[in-house]
This record gives structure tokens, sequence and C-alpha cells, in this order.
């Protein structure tokens, strides 16, 4: 009796994850310094942790429940308590708010319309740190794996103390005007077109959102089950 009743657990829990009832994220550091990975959860149930820090050359795994969306991004710079950081910061260790921009954001839904994962990385934040998200399971990889904080322009950048560039904010966020924040008369695809920041964007990383309409090249989609690897600094 007791083979049989493990035997029916095992069963239901590999169901259970097939059916894409839960989803881990691995979330790995390969920046050569100290990060701290965060969540925000916009639906479903709280994602396991919604911050900690990573350090370098390090891998954290996190669990969602079904339905699960929101989004990963990593702050930079942080004090040793992770309370206040130079990008992506949400004022505690554990996010109950998004990060400031710019960051590098990871969106998700899963278990989405038709039964699909939706995810994307997406830049309409800005930009703070490489990534990379594979799925398993074969699914279409997507990524902004260059340091676009590199040739960042001046009007979007971000310095620390010494000069150095370690964000780049989107045009939304540096000018908080319609053209680039698709607002106001400007709320639609035919009257928001790319503009020439949200191009340099999307010139450096052609798989992640670059501007508010940026959805038939930047959404991905994935039977819903896989578990997702997160790569900062690939």
């Amino acid at each position: 009796m007791e083979f049989y009743i493990k035997l029916a657990l095992t069963l239901y829990q590999v169901t259970y994850n097939y059916c894409g009832e839960t989803a881990t994220f691995t979330i790995t550091n390969n920046c050569p310094y100290t990060i701290w990975p965060a969540t925000l959860t916009s639906s479903g149930p709280a994602i396991s942790s919604s911050g900690f820090a990573l350090a370098s050359h390090t891998s954290n795994a996190l669990n969602a429940q079904a339905s699960w969306s929101g989004r990963i991004w990593a702050r930079s710079f942080c004090n040793d308590a992770g309370t206040s950081c130079s990008t992506g910061d949400c004022g505690n260790l554990q996010c109950g708010s998004g990060g400031a921009p710019p960051a590098t954001l990871i969106e998700f839904t899963l278990n989405g319309d038709g039964g699909k994962d939706f995810y994307d990385v997406s830049l309409v934040d800005g930009f703070n740190l490489p990534v990379n998200v594979v799925p398993g399971g074969g699914c279409p990889q997507t990524s902004c794996p260059v340091d676009v904080n590199a040739d960042c322009p001046g009007d979007l950048a971000v310095k620390d103390q010494s000069g150095a560039t370690i964000g780049c904010k989107s045009a939304c966020v540096a000018f908080n005007q319609p053209q680039y924040c698709c607002t106001g008369d400007h709320g639609t695809p035919d009257t928001c077109p790319p503009t020439d920041y949200s191009k340099y964007f999307k010139g450096k990383c052609p798989q992640a959102y670059s501007y508010a309409y940026d959805d038939k090249s930047s959404t991905f989609t994935c039977p819903t089950g896989p578990d997702y690897a997160i790569t900062f600094c690939p």
C-alpha cells in the first residue's frame, strides 16, 4: 500500500508540474560583482522571493505558482544590506514595488491566453544590466546580451561618482514627453512610431522591447510548463 501511495504522489507531482502549475526561475549572476535580483508580482500568488543578494558566478532558484504574472530585474551597486542601490532600487532588500528606472526588466505571464507562457525583455524603463532568458523545452530564447551603457546617449546616461555610465534611461523616463511615452495624442501605434532613441535600444538589443508599441518582435510564447534560466551579464 505504501508503494502505491508513493507512486500516486509521484505521478501527481509530475502531472502538476507538466500542466504548468509551477515554474522555476534559476537566476545566475555572471557579472564580476554582486547584484541584487528582485521580483514584483502583478497577479497570482507571490513568487518565492522578492529580493536577495547574488554574488558573482552564483545562482539562486525561485518558484512561481500557476498563472503568475510579474517582472524580474536586478539591482546594481547597492549597499551591503541591499536597501539602497544605484540602479533598479526599490528601497528594501525585499521589494514591494517596482525598481526605479533605469532597469532591464524580464516580464512573464505564466499560463496566459491559450494556456501559453508569455515573456519578454523590456528596455521601456531603460537598461542597467545585460540579460539572457532561456526557457526549457526548446522554446525560443530572448535577450539583451550587450552592454547598452557603453554607448548610451549622453542625455540618457546615469553616471556614478567617478563618471562611469551605470545605467541608460529610456527617452520616456528621461524626458516624460508623449511622443516618447506613447501617451495623450501619441497613445496609439499609428501616432507613436519608433524614435531615434528607441531605435538606439533596438539596434543594440533587437529582441527586447524598445518602446511601448514594440510587441511584434519582442513578445515570445511557450507552451505552459517549462522552467526558465535567467542570466545577468551572459
